[in-house]
């Protein structure tokens, strides 16, 4: 059975990057959000790779790829180096599942660097403007606070951040490799550094232009969602032009808190390119 790996080593212009594929098809790229890493993926691709050629890796400042780039891992650098992963993959015009940031990502990917999608599906992103938590507004304004935290007390927040994205509880091993990453010395000042990179101004730059996407596009979203309200995702929707897609009762992770509901509903949507 498929399984997620990162075996595969890819140098771009923010550094080295992890990654991984797996299945044969279509090609299907996945991209991650903020904190997570591929991981997020990894009751998935197994289902998915049945089916697809699926694709995925850590951006830099994330996983098992450079925590400290040679660029500040900001939604420019990523969306830049989100376009140089499909041209290291040789992807014309690959599918792309995006969570969390991994939607601003690939949005400005596909809008500002010119990279072509047969189809983009956005599940809990970030895209639309506000962003973020009440906390993660406090620790924007105070993060040089943060970063000299105790190793005990950074891995408390790390683990209770986590914990609160969440609508259903995850498999007790997904914690840890959700988490490990950021507990290291290197890891700690990664984790406080994306909170000093978020800036809303990476989706204002697209936001008029979502109406515009070159590709069909879908959104789902987890209804119980703790960080993105529902709204936000009924709010994107109306700007692409297309029907939300509800998947009621999960949060922030949905294709960790269900894979086999979200894997069903991907499915069910390229079924029907």
């Amino acid at each position: 059975m498929t399984t997620w790996t990162l075996d595969q080593t890819v140098d771009t212009s923010a550094g080295r990057v992890a990654a991984g594929s797996a299945g044969d098809g279509p090609a299907l790229v996945l991209a991650h959000g903020w904190p997570w890493s591929s991981f997020a993926w990894s009751r998935v691709i197994p289902l998915l790779a049945d089916r697809f050629h699926v694709h995925w890796y850590d951006m830099p400042g994330f996983g098992r790829s450079t925590l400290t780039p040679t660029r500040p891992p900001a939604l420019d650098t990523q969306g830049e180096v989100f376009a140089e992963m499909l041209d290291h993959w040789s992807l014309d015009a690959p599918t792309v599942v995006a969570h969390d940031f991994g939607g601003a990502v690939t949005l400005r990917a596909h809008l500002l660097h010119g990279t072509d999608y047969s189809r983009l599906i956005l599940m809990n992103v970030v895209a639309m403007r506000p962003w973020g938590s009440d906390f993660f507004e406090h620790v924007k304004t105070h993060v040089d606070a943060f970063r000299g935290l105790p190793p005990h007390i950074h891995k408390a927040i790390v683990c209770a951040y986590i914990d609160s994205a969440l609508a259903r509880p995850l498999a007790p091993g997904d914690y840890d490799r959700l988490d490990t990453p950021w507990l290291s010395a290197e890891g700690q000042q990664a984790f406080w550094t994306q909170f000093a990179l978020a800036d809303e101004r990476y989706t204002a730059e697209v936001e008029p232009a979502y109406g515009d996407l070159r590709c069909p596009a879908a959104v789902l979203w987890g209804t119980a969602d703790p960080w993105i309200p529902l709204t936000r995702g009924e709010a994107l929707a109306r700007a692409i032009g297309v029907p939300l897609q509800p998947l009621e009762g999960l949060g922030h992770l949905p294709q960790l808190e269900d894979p086999d509901r979200v894997v069903a509903h991907l499915t069910k949507e390229l079924e029907s390119a």
